[in-house]
């Protein structure tokens, strides 16, 4: 697997889950299963119309609270 720089660095942490992956095939189902009870989701109109009215507007610099426009 080549990467931005063309190098074939593969990480340590990466190698041991295709090692992993490869004795158990069962698991890609398992992750298939995991996957879609918590992300693939479908909503409904209603409800992601609701979703969108409640979203509040950002602070102009979260990251200090004493400044606001």
């Amino acid at each position: 697997m080549s990467g931005i720089f063309g190098t074939m660095y593969e990480s340590d942490h990466t190698k041991w889950m295709r090692e992993m992956m490869a004795k158990n095939p069962e698991w890609a189902e398992d992750q298939r299963v995991g996957r879609a009870i918590w992300w693939d989701k479908q909503l409904d109109q209603d409800t992601q119309a609701r979703f969108e009215q409640s979203k509040e507007a950002n602070k102009s610099y979260p990251y200090d609270v004493n400044f606001d426009f």
